[in-house]
């Protein structure tokens, strides 16, 4: 960092341009782990309403509930036949679960890796 010389003999610190371009790829670094936390989040978040929608019996012929229900079963895709319970909505709630909890901490696992 240099000095230079200011108003009436004081000195102040100045940045170097190395020193703002560190802080720029450090600022952009944060919020790029930023994003992944809030795509882990979201991701959880639609599993999550997946479950509850299933638990609580949801139409299915609603197009909102269809396509949260779908995107749930895309996302928990490796884990759909993780566990096969008796009654489907468990097994569903299960699954789906463990997706969640998966996904979560593997967005965090990598925004921890990202951050500087």
């Amino acid at each position: 960092m240099r000095i230079f010389p200011r108003r009436a003999g004081i000195r102040v610190p100045m940045a170097t341009t190395a020193s703002r371009r560190s802080l720029a790829v450090g600022s952009a670094r944060a919020g790029l782990a930023r994003a992944v936390d809030l795509i882990g989040a979201a991701v959880a978040l639609i599993l999550i309403a997946g479950i509850l929608l299933v638990l609580l019996g949801a139409n299915r012929q609603n197009g909102l509930v269809q396509a949260i229900r779908d995107a749930a079963d895309w996302l928990a895709g490796p884990f759909n036949d993780l566990f096969s319970l008796k009654p489907h909505k468990v097994e569903l709630a299960v699954n789906w679960g463990i997706a969640a909890v998966v996904w979560l901490l593997l967005a965090r696992l990598i925004a921890r890796v990202i951050r500087p």
